[in-house]
């Protein structure tokens, strides 16, 4: 076993990744929602007050995983893990759209949508399959048997490679 693996098991064994982690992720998220919100009047005045509010309120959230005895870890590092292969997903699909795209492309879509409908329409299909494949992705993560039909990672870039494909066509023939 090497270093690494042994940190990593150690710490799971202190509840590192169950609780900690976690813990220090909602915090610091009810922190700068309290900061964003100025419930308690302005963020520099009152810093103490919403650093102990959002201290509370990540304790009484991650309580109760432990008080009613689940084990959190395990959801939380799939939920991730997919999370960020769907992200990594999205940001090089844009990196390689953006090598056909116009240097000015607000502009090139404002010119482009206005003066004819047939991108108005792909630009809808496009959202629409957009929502289709993540709300299939989220749905298949929650629910591993949506429908009485299993949904695998294999279809859902299937479907995105095949709507790729066809905007490609449509690019090309444009």
């Amino acid at each position: 076993m090497n270093p690494f693996e042994f940190t990593i098991k150690k710490l799971q064994e202190l509840g590192f990744f169950q609780f900690l982690l976690p813990f220090m992720l909602t915090a610091t998220v009810f922190y700068g929602l309290l900061r964003k919100s100025k419930i308690f009047g302005e963020p520099k005045e009152n810093v103490v007050v919403n650093g102990m509010v959002s201290l509370i309120a990540a304790f009484m959230v991650w309580a109760s995983p432990i008080l009613l005895g689940i084990n959190i870890e395990t959801q939380l590092s799939i939920f991730f893990l997919y999370s960020m292969i769907g992200i990594l997903v999205f940001l090089v699909s844009l990196i390689i759209a953006s090598l056909f795209f116009p240097p000015d492309l607000p502009k090139f879509l404002a010119d482009n949508l206005k003066s004819t409908r047939f991108w108005g329409v792909i630009l809808i299909a496009g959202i629409l399959i957009g929502i289709l494949i993540f709300s299939f992705a989220f749905l298949s993560f929650f629910f591993p048997s949506f429908g009485g039909v299993q949904v695998s990672w294999d279809f859902i870039f299937g479907i995105a490679i095949f709507a790729g494909m066809i905007a490609t066509i449509f690019f090309i023939l444009r």
